[in-house]
């Protein structure tokens, strides 16, 4: 078996297993649904990979080859959908701003609510997850 084609069976092998690891789910996750509103989870993936392969090297056969394949999955953001609103809220780096800017969209509707008389959802009885 010549160098280029112990080199290819190796590379092909690391390739055929990684359709199993990353697929399209993997950067949008399942969809959870908790009553009126779905949560969709949204990652970040990134992976690598290495092979080789010699012949004609010291040993009995002087052939051999190797690889490897890794892979990094983040949690990045969730895309909130409640009432025929979507929200996304980022969950990776959030500092105390961040965190104070994705609550005035939820401020802003607990206020329109309350001037239009409509009950506080915070305040009633809504059994929570």
């Amino acid at each position: 078996m010549d160098m280029d084609t112990n080199f290819k069976k190796t590379v092909d092998s690391l390739f055929a297993g990684m359709d199993n690891l990353i697929s399209s789910k993997t950067v949008v996750g399942d969809a959870v649904h908790i009553e009126d509103t779905i949560i969709l989870p949204l990652v970040e993936v990134s992976f690598g990979l290495g092979a080789g392969s010699t012949e004609n090297g010291e040993g009995k056969n002087g052939s051999g080859g190797g690889g490897g394949l890794g892979a990094k999955i983040i949690p990045s953001a969730v895309i909130v959908i409640k009432d025929g609103n979507t929200k996304l809220v980022n969950i990776k780096n959030q500092d105390s701003f961040t965190k104070l800017l994705d609550l005035v969209p939820d401020l802003m509707d607990r206020f329109a609510s309350k001037e239009k008389g409509k009950p506080d959802p915070e305040k009633q009885d809504v059994k929570r997850f």
